[in-house]
């Protein structure tokens, strides 16, 4: 029943919403509009799906950072040992480049986060206007769809109204036609009463001449 129902024709003005077969069809709708997923990432998909499955998070790997000797079956390799001294010589630069970064930060990353900070709070702002936009253009057209419906609502109880009492004006015309006609029927029914009677009156004054002259003649002779 509920699938036969139109839920978005007059919302304003049309009744029967609150019955639960019309709510949960409106709910449907609203879930098929709705795509929970589309701001996910693969690899927020991943751990949505390692939260579920209750494992623990990864933990970062150090393994880079590490200085291991040559393995045991090239502890005397010439190339071997060159290769962990690079890395070495890797680690340490990688090292002094942290300490370079941190130092910079903490001459210039105040005012680096100051701006940060400004900038974050000017798109908020921005962000915050164009709710206050949208919310507002999004009551006028609720103003503005409630005004029409309503109008048509109003044309509509009208027509409806028009309609009903030409119906039964139609009714009541139908139903005087049948009782004329059943006046039409019995006024013929009497009309061929009476002219039955006029003509038994006529042949009964026709016999009673008759026989008068009848009566006269053999009176006569």
């Amino acid at each position: 029943m509920a699938n036969e129902i139109l839920v978005d024709a007059l919302p304003y003005i049309d009744a029967g919403y609150d019955e639960p077969e019309v709510k949960q069809m409106v709910f449907s709708l609203i879930e098929e509009e709705l795509n929970l997923h589309a701001f996910e990432t693969e690899i927020l998909k991943n751990e949505f799906q390692r939260m579920e499955q209750r494992q623990p998070m990864e933990m970062l790997s150090m393994k880079r950072y590490e200085l291991p000797p040559p393995p045991p079956g090239k502890q005397t390799d010439a190339a071997a040992w060159l290769e962990c001294v690079e890395n070495s010589y890797a680690q340490l630069e990688h090292q002094a480049t942290r300490i370079l970064n941190l130092e910079l930060m903490s001459d210039y990353g105040s005012n680096s986060w100051k701006v940060y900070n400004q900038t974050l709070k000017t798109m908020f702002d921005q962000a915050e206007k164009q709710l206050e936009e949208l919310k507002k253009n999004i009551q006028s057209v609720n103003l503005a769809r409630k005004h029409e419906q309503t109008a048509a609502g109003s044309r509509l109880n009208a027509m409806e109204r028009a309609w009903i009492g030409l119906v039964s004006k139609n009714y009541e015309i139908e139903c005087a036609i049948v009782e004329l006609e059943k006046e039409l029927v019995e006024l013929k029914k009497n009309k061929a009463a009476k002219e039955q009677s006029i003509e038994d009156k006529i042949d009964e004054n026709t016999a009673n001449t008759n026989s008068q002259e009848n009566n006269q003649m053999e009176t006569s002779n």
